[in-house]
């Protein structure tokens, strides 16, 4: 059976990746891309979503919609000193692309308000278009299947501070209207599992890039853009978290351990701005969501590697 879902994504790097895995998964009935304001410029975004349909050879067919630019209340922080324009500097010709006119949020609503309990959505951005769903209709949540979000950090190590992941620093108060919302909802978090499980080393990416498909092409470009800068903080090798975030809605036996745990996000403070407290069942806290803890690292680099060696051809060609 095909899954239906949605992908909000702020589209650089792995983003892209995460993409490639609802376009060419033969489990993935994906129905539609929302942006959301993220990793870098809103409109490289969604060139970046543009430049992955057209690497799948699926240019034109996914509905795209654009969300919020900016988060709840807060000023937009980039992360374009990790990921430069997202994409390793590729481009094409974009003349003719088109979007929705629908808003993302709407689009949001929209859809699951058709298919009541049937899609599942992965957020693999800050969690400004779900909050503002859960915002805008009191019946939103109850129509999401499933929500499946990567971010923070499981009482761990951040990537933008010391106490932050970067998805909900950008936009805390989002973050914390989602976990309060009452989703089914499934967190992958960035530590540990990217940095244990989801990071690909440099002979790994090398074997990737001798397959010489043009998705494999595609695949080691935008990679690269952040391989240097993952190195130069100590990680082995290119990390992968938001396709690891859609492989485990479509293949839910990658995960080897999951908990119930009840996470919040702290907004208040500018020092653990974004941090993400997660009570493993200790505290007399009622658990609010599954959080992954560990999934098949090796199975997922060969999921990975057997999506990219598929013979897709791109719609346009590319620009270098």
């Amino acid at each position: 059976m095909r899954i239906p879902l949605i992908i909000d994504t702020d589209t650089a790097q792995d983003d892209c990746v995460a993409l490639l895995v609802g376009l060419l998964d033969p489990r993935a009935d994906l129905r539609a891309i929302t942006m959301v304001a993220g990793n870098v410029g809103f409109n490289r975004q969604v060139q970046n979503a543009h430049l992955t349909l057209n690497a799948a050879g699926r240019l034109g067919e996914i509905p795209l919609f654009l969300g919020c630019r900016r988060p709840m209340v807060r000023e937009w922080v980039s992360a374009e000193n990790v990921h430069g324009d997202g994409a390793g500097g590729l481009e094409m010709d974009f003349a003719g692309l088109n979007v929705q006119p629908e808003h993302g949020v709407d689009a949001l609503i929209a859809l699951v308000a058709a298919a009541p309990g049937e899609i599942s959505i992965v957020a693999i951005g800050p969690l400004t278009n779900i909050a503002m769903a859960v915002v805008k209709d009191p019946r939103f949540v109850a129509n999401v299947k499933s929500l499946y979000i990567m971010g923070g950090s499981n009482n761990g190590r951040g990537n933008i501070t010391a106490a932050a992941e970067y998805n909900f620093y950008v936009d805390p108060e989002a973050a914390r209207t989602v976990f309060e919302a009452g989703f089914d909802v499934t967190v992958i978090p960035w530590s540990p599992l990217s940095l244990d499980h989801a990071v690909f080393s440099r002979e790994q990416l090398a074997q990737i890039a001798r397959i010489e498909t043009p998705l494999s092409s595609f695949f080691t470009r935008v990679v690269g853009t952040t391989l240097d800068f993952d190195e130069s903080v100590g990680i082995a090798g290119s990390t992968h978290p938001d396709s690891l975030t859609a492989a485990l809605l479509l293949h839910p036996e990658l995960v080897t351990q999951a908990s119930a745990y009840h996470v919040d996000v702290e907004t208040g403070s500018d020092l653990t701005r974004g941090y993400s407290a997660m009570s493993w069942g200790v505290h007399g806290l009622v658990p609010n969501a599954r959080v992954v803890e560990a999934v098949d690292g090796g199975a997922f680099l060969s999921y990975i590697t057997g999506l990219i060696s598929q013979n897709s051809v791109p719609n346009r060609p590319f620009l270098t």
